[in-house]
């Protein structure tokens, strides 16, 4: 059998656009050295992370496609907590997820960051504040001056007590031993509370053997999740502010280094998250009072908590006269708060 040139050569260009067709449908393989990697630590250990943050984590390694991969550690798995913002910083770790209390940022508006008391009423105000009342501007200039990208703010749960005695008053919170943020251990210390920093996995274990009386670093959702109402008895109804503020950050140098569809990605993954933590918080703050078996609610009269909220007022405008960014976001709660209050119902009750 013979082959002429003309069908040899019909036949190898045949097979030639055969194998660049199948070259072009083949999806693209990005190779190991081209992936980009991060590591991402967040405030939270890791029962209460598996809810507030590893959905969305693996959300976006899912979405990237080998082009971008993020390893998350929680609370102090890599740094201290109160060193988040160094590590950060320095590039040892490319993002966080904390509120700026905790990982003691060097700005001005870190003092607002998580708990920041009686500023808000409910989850949803953290979003409007940041998206149509200007704190969103504020926040991404202040961490752009440090060298951080603040991509985005969202809502988590309120804070309450969860104590080992019932507070029925506020002179049953005299002489307690808490842990805390910083900013609401010190405006909870005129009222007698002594604020206490421990490592968060040790909180447990602090209750359990004395060292602390209680804690006021969540709602009820999380003293479940995470086991702390294994070691109190008792929650507090008053909650010292309706949601806490928290944040997702980047090193400036690293996000600016993702192309833009990664950072879109990130950033939407990220929105997600808060969404989430809206839902499940609202969903579990009211089921776990009801139905969650371990604890005993107390609450402390409204003509009595009247007092801590015009402590709060005061509060306010002490940090106010600090500086005039903090002048201005002060300012941007008083605003939000005075429409939320004369809209009336649902928005404010009494």
């Amino acid at each position: 059998m013979t082959t002429s040139r003309r069908s040899f050569l019909t036949k190898g260009a045949s097979l030639a656009v055969g194998a660049g067709a199948a070259t072009l449908a083949a999806p693209a393989v990005t190779r190991a050295q081209d992936v980009i990697k991060w590591r991402m630590q967040t405030y939270a250990g890791a029962a209460l992370g598996e809810e507030v943050v590893k959905p969305a984590v693996d959300a976006f390694n899912r979405m990237a496609q080998g082009q971008m991969e993020i390893e998350l550690f929680y609370a102090d798995q890599l740094v201290p907590t109160g060193e988040l913002f160094q590590a950060m910083q320095r590039g040892t770790i490319d993002c966080v997820q904390s509120d700026d209390d905790s990982m003691a940022s060097p700005t001005e508006v870190t003092v607002f960051g998580g708990y920041f008391p009686l500023a808000l009423r409910y989850s949803l105000d953290v979003p409007a504040l940041f998206n149509k009342y200007g704190l969103k501007e504020i926040w991404e200039e202040e961490y752009a001056k440090v060298g951080v990208k603040h991509i985005s703010a969202g809502a988590w749960d309120p804070c309450h007590f969860a104590t080992k005695d019932p507070i029925n008053s506020l002179a049953d919170l005299q002489g307690k031993r808490i842990f805390t943020f910083p900013t609401a251990g010190r405006f909870l210390t005129q009222f007698g509370v002594v604020p206490v920093t421990l490592p968060w996995e040790d909180i447990e274990v602090a209750v359990q053997t004395g060292e602390l009386d209680g804690i006021a670093w969540s709602g009820i959702t999380e003293v479940y999740t995470v086991g702390w109402s294994n070691v109190t008895n008792y929650f507090l109804t008053n909650n010292i502010s309706g949601a806490w503020i928290g944040h997702f950050f980047a090193n400036m140098d690293k996000w600016n280094a993702l192309p833009p569809h990664l950072q879109e990605m990130l950033a939407t993954c990220f929105e997600q998250s808060h969404y989430y933590r809206q839902h499940w918080y609202w969903a579990g703050e009211a089921d776990l009072r009801l139905n969650g078996g371990k604890l005993q609610l107390t609450t402390i009269p409204d003509e009595e908590w009247a007092t801590v909220e015009e402590a709060a007022v005061k509060f306010w405008d002490e940090i106010a006269a600090e500086s005039e960014v903090k002048a201005k976001v002060v300012e941007i709660f008083k605003q939000y708060n005075e429409v939320q209050n004369k809209a009336g119902r649902p928005y404010r009750y009494g």
